[in-house]
């Protein structure tokens, strides 16, 4: 089992997940153009995805989902709240015959050999999910775009083999920055995004005896630093600050392997 990141941060978003003969891409928030050479990077092609499973309607990671479904009749997954994003806009999005799935985001489904275990999050759109993905032996959890965390992605989260946990902000960066008074209390609020103190408050609390790889996500290219994300998760795990990754926004991270 092996993860990647096609790019990670507010001008958009993409993940792949292999196991086995399964590929699926979470979120898509860039061009059919773009997606295809970010794809490239991988060794693979959008042909060779199995589905794409959605966060949230937030066009960082939904902007390129129904197109590049489109294109190259991917099937789709997300929430009914989600769903309601597509349906209610003029004309909506998807063709006639999309294989669309909706889930509910406290049951697991599959998709070939990937069992996707959704969970909610507390973030300001209509029915927001992260996902754990596993092949039966190996766990990746994934947790961006929430304000706080909760006793279940507590319970979720724990004992995984690999994290790609959101560090949106330093907190000080953010209060002395140049965004709008609203904006900033939209990101730092409880339905916004996880600073880096937040973020490793959370990683404490679990488990992680099993943790083979830990990245730093959705990172704010004005409100953050990767170094200071690195600093906040390297001291609770009492590890080296370099074995702490970064999802960039330009170049995300290259296929991280699970053993």
């Amino acid at each position: 089992m092996r993860f990647a990141s096609l790019g990670s941060g507010s001008r958009g978003n993409a993940l792949v997940v292999e196991a086995g003969q399964t590929r699926v891409m979470l979120d898509c928030g860039f061009s059919v153009r773009e997606t295809i050479q970010r794809l490239a990077r991988l060794e693979l092609m959008p042909e060779q995805l199995s589905a794409i499973v959605v966060t949230h309607e937030h066009a960082d990671h939904i902007s390129g989902v129904a197109p590049l479904a489109r294109k190259f009749n991917i099937p789709v997954w997300l929430t009914h709240g989600t769903y309601c994003y597509f349906a209610n806009r003029s004309g909506g999005q998807f063709k006639d015959k999309q294989p669309l799935h909706l889930f509910d985001s406290h049951e697991r489904f599959t998709v070939g050999d990937l069992e996707i275990q959704p969970f909610p999050v507390p973030h300001d759109a209509r029915e927001p999910a992260q996902f754990v993905f596993g092949d039966g032996a190996r766990r990746l959890g994934v947790l961006t775009d929430t304000g706080s965390s909760t006793p279940h992605i507590e319970t979720v989260l724990n004992r995984c083999h690999a994290l790609v946990l959101e560090c949106n902000h330093d907190a000080d960066m953010l209060r002395n920055g140049s965004y709008p008074a609203g904006l900033k209390q939209r990101v730092a609020g409880r339905f916004g995004h996880l600073d880096n103190v937040a973020a490793a408050r959370f990683l404490d609390k679990l488990d992680n005896t099993r943790l083979q790889h830990v990245i730093a996500a959705h990172l704010s290219e004005k409100n953050n630093l990767p170094g200071l994300a690195q600093d906040a998760l390297s001291r609770v795990l009492n590890c080296e600050k370099g074995w702490i990754g970064i999802a960039g926004q330009e170049t995300g991270f290259c296929w991280r392997q699970i053993t």
